[in-house]
């Protein structure tokens, strides 16, 4: 296992994200992930709500042996902060670079087709089960970005405390990683096990168990999964049961070296006429 640290960040006023990019490069660091924040999809309810009362504008995951300066999280660059430290398998970590650089940078015949589940959408009244609602389809629809570049999805996970919960959201991501997740193009890139008392700088104190952080070729592939009666077949009866809470924040990366706004994932996809005519 490697120790990585999360942070979230939102910026001081008159600081921006090319700003900070650049000097972070000045400054030799090296992120895993660097991600401008879009938007909440499914907000925590009982661990760190306080994080929803805040607006941030990056993710930034460093291994924990190249820490951020401590200067880029004070009041000068960072208005609010947050961190928090996991251990990520070895396999994830060694290769991450490359593998995150196919995922953004795939094939023509690397992204699956959409499966059409949102010509027929299963929808819910809001989006805190991972289902899909009709605020998130619009937002979806809207969101230029997404309909052609990648996007990662930031998942804090605390567990029901039983052997049962922990089995039945194994069960969750061996679906998602074979069968209901990889068909859409999702890849849970990097996961790690939370280790508290790192003594980061806004260290979160709030007891989240995992984190993972998991990649869509855009954010139609994302909503067709979860409008889909597969996925929430096994959300239902294995994701859902899991959890005692969770969050999940919508992420685009950028490239750090280019010290801008500039996406790291140009997006390339591959669409029927019949979901065109429906989005």
């Amino acid at each position: 296992m490697v120790l990585a640290t999360l942070h979230l960040i939102a910026l001081s006023p008159g600081k921006t994200i090319p700003h900070f990019l650049r000097a972070l490069n000045s400054q030799s660091i090296k992120p895993l992930v660097t991600a401008k924040v879009v938007r909440w999809i499914i907000k925590p309810e009982k661990l760190s709500t306080h994080l929803t009362k805040q607006g941030w504008d990056l993710l930034v995951i460093v291994p924990s042996s190249t820490p951020i300066p401590a200067t880029f999280l004070g009041e000068d660059w960072a208005y609010r902060h947050w961190s928090s430290s996991a251990g990520v398998p070895s396999r994830l970590f060694n290769n991450f670079h490359d593998t995150n650089r196919g995922l953004l940078h795939p094939s023509p015949g690397d992204v699956p087709e959409l499966t059409g589940s949102l010509h027929n959408p299963r929808k819910a009244t809001s989006t805190q089960g991972l289902e899909l609602n009709d605020e998130l389809l619009s937002w979806s629809k809207a969101f230029k970005l997404g309909q052609t570049g990648a996007v990662s999805m930031l998942n804090l996970l605390s567990f029901n405390p039983s052997k049962e919960a922990h089995d039945s959201y194994k069960t969750y991501g061996k679906a998602f990683a074979e069968t209901i997740g990889s068909r859409r193009g999702g890849n849970a890139k990097l996961v790690g096990r939370i280790v508290p008392d790192q003594k980061t700088a806004d260290e979160d104190k709030y007891g989240w168990d995992e984190f993972a952080l998991a990649h869509y070729p855009s954010i139609r592939h994302f909503v067709d999964m979860l409008a889909s009666e597969d996925y929430q077949k096994v959300n239902h009866e294995s994701r859902l049961p899991a959890l005692r809470d969770t969050c999940i924040l919508c992420t685009t990366e950028l490239d750090p070296e280019v010290g801008g706004d500039t996406p790291a994932a140009p997006g390339i996809m591959r669409e029927t006429e019949g979901d065109k005519a429906k989005l």
